[in-house]
């Protein structure tokens, strides 16, 4: 194996080690072996340009080119874009799987599920960064440089994953790849010099091999590279363990007790807006808990997080209040009178989380009355929630994994209870009726004339419900912008469109304006329930509602969302239109019995609002059948054309150089067909050798081209009209009739004289074809020098005037 290949192996190589410190940002390393395979294919592509030989950029674009084409084979088509044709299956929808890719890295933790994004986005990256590593190792023999594309590999991949088990292992690989690559190139390098020296002789002294050693032993250049690479990469593995830490031991004073559990951290960071549309948006639609409890109305028992009680006018977020220790006797709710508690139901929940689910905020029914979980968790009492506390510097208790037991109460109030609620507690009332002063004037104009007339804020809060979710024309739509400040519960009720949050923040603002105590709960639905009796909850169930506060009643959940399988309490159905049920259909968890009947969604007898929200059923087939009439004409002709061009592209090379050939051919100019003659004897592996006379040059030809006769004297002819014209006087005639068949006589021989795989190679990858680059080169020396030439002489004309 020659030097050039070695390096190519090694530079492969090293990117390949050093690809594997990405491997903890993704639950599944399938990824890896589809990467190693495409770096093999690119590598052996840019090898094999180099054999040719062709110019470093067209090598470089040639490996491009076949890893795109690896790339859109493999992954196009998995982007759901919404174009028709190859040109969206090449291009649009792998464009839209590499933006998919984009949001799962945002959405997901790590290490985060292999989805055909984020597996994209990997692939391609490693891909991207072996091509650098190849043309700096190999194209231009600087293997140091081939560092610095490791490096912001590796360097990538361990600032996102962080300091694990396997980091120190993922260190040595890069560094052993490195450090392999490095030591092929100089033993490369060496090479070029002379046999490589090495140690002397067993059995002689210095003064026999010629090599100076102290020890009466000279050690090989090579093998004491090795050795100084192994001690430096040890070094660099041994000595951080061995230093300390610069942790608040040794800088700074412990943090106080009393701060450890306060909100912050990753706690500080929830951001419902975006990750509640980033799982509604999810992909991989993951469960996140599994759920058994004895709850006779499980379809009404959402999983809360935590309660966004403060509109700061930017957006709404948890207020900073003070954390204490989970107490053993858990009070009572907030506002909970004993007459409504008097008719609750205790509920028991067994809950377990996912591993892969890392919430700090503790996931349970409301309200909670006791909580058996592991673990070190702190308790905030006005939103019943626990949250994690500080395990380390930069570690927190989370749900991930925790399995624990809920008991809570099934709330029952009635109509006559809520409409009946005295006022509510004046600290409440203040705390939780604040609004921004810069609060659109639209936000509570809207909320009183949707309720006027109300004579109780129970009415109102079912009067704002419906007029999301029935009457105002608001359709659901997760794709909607978010948005941020006050002006954007305005924009939502000017463009009527949003997704949970909107619905639940609009309500709130407008309940608020009203004098109603109000906040925003984030949570989970119920979920899915399972055959075997389990609940699953999945990302997709992630969901947000208002709760609005009653005065013997407590905290209480509206459901302004008007999205298909949310679950309206029967409390706040009273004002509901008998026509025009408010609420969507019950959830997919409930029981057969309880699912609503299915009809085709076209019938003029469904009303508007059950089409709004999803409730007409589901499309029959022979809907379904009639609504797609296969792919159109304009898709058919592009595909055909697609493939028909794919066939084709291996056919270029032999349809260039017939077209030359006959070009050459039909001119009847000697030296011309002469050039055609070296081009074909080159094709089959004749290089030529242009210090030859052209009857030297024949003789070569014959010779290596193993022609027969008939061939043989036909490249004599050829020759013989060639020395004509080189040195027969002026006017003297050099061509002859029989020119273009001798050519191609001459190129029936050489084509026979080689075997199978040099034909097909001489067709379909002539080694002539490297003139165009030599042409290319060649232009482009020219453009330069020209532009410099101009350059040059506007620099000596410039002075000269200057003087004048």
């Amino acid at each position: 194996m020659s030097g050039r290949a070695k390096l190519t192996v090694f530079a492969a190589l090293a990117t390949l080690l050093t690809a594997w410190s990405l491997t903890p940002l993704v639950e599944s390393q399938a990824w890896l072996l589809q990467a190693g395979l495409l770096l093999i294919v690119q590598s052996a592509v840019g090898a094999g340009a180099r054999r040719v030989p062709v110019g470093r950029s067209l090598t470089v674009a040639a490996q491009l080119l076949v890893s795109v084409l690896l790339l859109a084979l493999l992954y196009a088509g998995k982007g759901g874009s919404d174009g028709d044709g190859p040109l969206s299956y090449l291009v649009t929808d792998f464009g839209a799987l590499f933006a998919q890719g984009a949001r799962d890295v945002g959405e997901y933790a790590i290490p985060a599920p292999l989805t055909d994004g984020i597996q994209l986005l990997l692939v391609c990256g490693v891909l991207l960064i072996g091509l650098l590593v190849d043309v700096l190792a190999v194209g231009t023999r600087t293997a140091a440089a081939a560092g610095l594309p490791l490096l912001a590999l590796y360097s990538v991949a361990a600032g996102l994953s962080g300091a694990g088990e396997a980091s120190w292992v993922s260190f040595l690989l890069a560094g052993c790849g490195y450090l392999m690559l490095l030591l092929s190139e100089g033993r490369d390098r060496l090479a070029q010099w002379g046999r490589v020296f090495g140690a002397a002789p067993r059995g002689r002294g210095a003064a026999d091999s010629g090599i100076s050693s102290s020890g009466g032993r000279a050690m090989a250049p090579v093998r004491f590279g090795r050795r100084i690479g192994a001690l430096a990469l040890g070094l660099a593995l041994v000595v951080p363990a061995a230093l300390p830490a610069l942790g608040d031991g040794l800088l700074g004073g412990r943090k106080d007790d009393g701060e450890a559990g306060r909100p912050g951290g990753t706690i500080s960071a929830v951001n419902p807006l975006v990750s509640l549309q980033s799982n509604l948006n999810a992909q991989d639609n993951r469960v996140v808990l599994s759920y058994r409890t004895n709850n006779p109305q499980q379809q009404e028992q959402y999983l809360r997080i935590l309660a966004l009680d403060e509109f700061n006018g930017v957006k709404w977020e948890a207020s900073g209040r003070a954390l204490s220790d989970v107490p053993k006797q858990w009070p009572t709710p907030p506002g909970l009178g004993d007459t409504v508690r008097g008719t609750a139901t205790e509920v028991t929940t067994t809950l377990s989380a996912a591993d892969t689910y890392t919430q700090r905020y503790l996931p349970m029914p409301y309200p909670a009355t006791s909580v058996e979980i592991g673990g070190k968790w702190r308790f905030e009492p006005a939103g019943r929630t626990l949250v994690g506390d500080q395990l380390s510097r930069d570690r927190y208790q989370s749900v991930q994994g925790a399995q624990y037991r809920v008991t809570s109460l099934q709330l029952k109030p009635t109509v006559e209870q809520l409409q009946k609620a005295p006022s509510p507690n004046p600290a409440i009332r203040g705390e939780y009726t604040k609004l921004p002063d810069n609060l659109p004037q639209v936000v509570a104009e809207t909320a009183r004339r949707v309720t006027q007339g109300a004579k109780d804020d129970y009415t109102r809060a079912v009067r704002l419900q419906d007029f999301f979710a029935v009457s105002g024309g608001f359709r659901y739509d997760t794709r909607t912008n978010s948005g941020t400040g006050p002006d954007a519960v305005a924009r939502f009720l000017q463009d009527k469109e949003g997704f949970c949050i909107h619905f639940a923040f609009s309500m709130a603002a407008m309940s608020r304006s009203l004098g109603i105590p109000a906040r925003v709960a984030v949570g989970f639905t119920p979920g899915e329930k399972q055959s075997s009796g389990l609940v699953n909850v999945s990302m997709r169930d992630a969901h947000a509602w208002p709760e609005l506060y009653f005065e013997g009643v407590g905290w209480t959940r509206f459901e302004p969302t008007p999205r298909s399988g949310i679950n309206i309490p029967d409390y706040s159905r009273a004002q509901a239109p008998a026509t025009q049920p408010s609420a969507p259909a019950p959830l997919p968890s409930q029981s057969a019995a309880a699912q609503p009947s299915t009809g085709p969604s076209a019938t003029p007898e469904c009303p508007p609002t059950l089409k709004k929200l999803g409730e007409c059923g589901t499309t029959t087939p022979a809907q379904a059948a009639a609504a797609d009439d296969g792919p159109s004409v304009t898709t058919v002709l592009g595909w055909t054309a697609a493939v028909l061009a794919v066939l084709a592209l291996p056919f270029l090379p032999v349809l260039w150089r017939g077209r030359l050939r006959s070009r050459r051919l039909g001119t009847g100019e000697v030296l011309t067909a002469w050039r055609e003659l070296g081009d074909t004897a080159w094709d089959v592996g004749v290089v030529p050798d242009e210090a030859l006379s052209p009857r030297r040059a024949a003789h070569r030809i014959v010779e290596l081209g193993h022609l027969e006769r008939d061939a043989a004297e036909a490249v004599h002819r050829v020759a013989g009209a060639v020395e004509r014209a080189l040195y027969a006087p002026p006017g003297a005639e050099v061509s002859y009739p029989g020119l273009a068949e001798d050519v191609l006589t001459a190129r029936t021989g050489l084509m026979a004289g080689v075997t199978r795989p040099a034909r097909v190679r001489a067709l379909l990858l002539p080694r002539s074809a490297a003139r165009i680059s030599w042409a290319v080169t060649a232009r482009r020396t020219a453009v330069a020098s020209a532009v410099s030439a101009r350059l040059a002489d506007l620099r000596t004309r410039l002075p000269l005037r200057g003087r004048a």
